[in-house]
């Protein structure tokens, strides 16, 4: 389990979190949708302990991550994994070596020993062929489309199987075939791994596709939290927006003289 209490956040003049205040069950997945620049993905980096908060505290798995620093943090959020909006990949290495790297640095989750040369290439393969990147072990980030480049990113998210999975705007810029596909992509690694998982979208159709429960970040702070059929029946301008762009189409919001 999830649970965030009042957490406030500051950059500059931008107060950004509100008191936030969230809970996500555990095995579940959360979609936290939001328009862009409310912080959505300030939450998420607070979540996996790369942003420190100014007041509140975050809980994950019974251990408040929040009010820990250095190796003790560190440590703590290794169970945790985060597919970032533009995969987040080592340009300087292949996409055998950037799967690789988290296995190579970290080793075995509960006894800290190096895994083997055959074991890491193995795991790679197997978490390769689960995105359907099978082959390309060899290629550098340059040379991948924007899906692939997520897939790939994927790929070293689920290879050491962390238990809290969390996804910023996984569908962001994609041609909708592909933003399909990773969609599936999540359905299928939620299936396998049974994680705990947020993903971020302001996408309402992949909202709906892989959310048990959907949330709405507004001003600062989860304004609702509902399961998708209850949640679109929310009286709010933006849930309706989000409800009209399913049920009418893009057609309806043409400008007719």
């Amino acid at each position: 389990m999830i649970n965030i209490y009042d957490l406030w956040k500051r950059y500059a003049v931008n107060q950004v979190l509100k008191g936030l205040t969230l809970q996500v069950k555990t095995g579940e997945t959360l979609v936290i949708l939001g328009r862009s620049g409310v912080g959505k993905s300030v939450l998420l980096k607070h979540i996996i302990g790369i942003a420190k908060a100014d007041r509140g505290y975050i809980e994950v798995g019974g251990v408040r991550i929040s009010d820990l620093n250095g190796e003790r943090r560190y440590k703590a959020t290794q169970r945790m994994g985060m597919l970032f909006q533009g995969a987040a990949l080592f340009d300087s290495m292949n996409v055998e070596e950037n799967t690789a790297f988290y296995l190579k640095q970290n080793g075995q989750p509960h006894t800290g020993q190096h895994y083997s040369k055959k074991e890491i290439a193995d795991m790679v393969t197997q978490a390769l062929e689960m995105v359907g990147l099978s082959g390309v072990q060899e290629k550098m980030p340059s040379d991948l489309s924007g899906g692939m480049r997520k897939r790939a990113g994927l790929a070293r998210l689920i290879v050491y199987r962390p238990e809290y999975l969390l996804y910023d705007e996984p569908t962001t810029g994609l041609d909708p075939i592909t933003a399909m596909q990773i969609n599936q992509l999540i359905l299928k690694t939620q299936e396998q791994l049974r994680a705990t998982s947020i993903v971020v979208t302001h996408d309402i159709f992949s909202a709906l596709l892989v959310g048990d429960r959907l949330a709405l970040h507004k001003d600062g702070k989860i304004a609702y939290i509902d399961k998708p059929e209850a949640f679109l029946k929310i009286e709010d301008p933006v849930i309706k927006f989000l409800k009209e762009m399913i049920t009418k189409g893009p057609q309806a919001f043409r400008r007719r003289e």
